[in-house]
């Protein structure tokens, strides 16, 4: 794998950043809240050192272009007093330039569902996947039982491909993984109908 620069990315309401050790604390926060990791493939972090192997494994995967790790940030929250504080995540990840093709995933803190800020996090993640990386593919992995996660995928245009029984042993509870795709031009088109 070619290493891939992680670049900066703004939309109107939020920007994607790279991941720093700062953001520890927050990506702690996000990954114990048991809502939030609800519909995960594994359970809420117990301890802060969870965070912080999680962000060294990300740190490796960016520096060796398998994994783009970026933070989610407010642009009002930076235009106000620059403050660009970690309050999600959003990650192209299994890049595979071979075949053209990548995961995506995303986590938000609680206290910022419902506003739109994983749509306007992926979206900006998909542009950047489809033009700059030249990607024709970008697959989801969710938890069929995660029906906001589904329909945010939906929205932007991800088509459900099928279902993997039984996949993920999280504790007592078994899951199921629904996968979605989405190809490049069915992503250039939904970009072309809502402008």
């Amino acid at each position: 794998m070619t290493k891939t620069r992680l670049p900066q990315l703004r939309g109107a309401r939020v920007q994607l950043r790279a991941q720093r050790s700062g953001d520890v604390p927050a990506l702690f926060a996000i990954h114990s809240d048991p809502v939030v990791m609800r519909y995960w493939s594994f359970p809420p972090w117990q301890r802060v050192e969870q965070a912080q192997e999680m962000f060294k494994k990300n740190d490796r995967g960016r520096r060796s272009g398998e994994f783009l790790p970026w933070a989610i940030a407010l642009n009002a929250d930076v235009e106000r007093d620059g403050n660009d504080a970690l309050i999600g995540t959003c990650s192209l990840f299994a890049l595979d330039t071979t075949h053209r093709r990548a995961m995506i995933g995303n986590a938000l803190a609680r206290a910022h569902w419902g506003r739109g800020y994983a749509q306007e996090a992926l979206r900006l993640a998909l542009e950047h996947a489809f033009s700059a990386l030249a990607l024709n593919r970008v697959e989801a992995d969710v938890d069929p039982r995660n029906t906001a996660s589904i329909l945010l995928l939906e929205r932007i245009g991800f088509a459900r491909e099928g279902v993997l029984r039984e996949r993920w042993r999280v504790g007592d509870d078994v899951q199921d993984s629904a996968i979605y795709g989405l190809l490049a031009r069915e992503f250039a088109l939904q970009e072309a109908r809502e402008d």
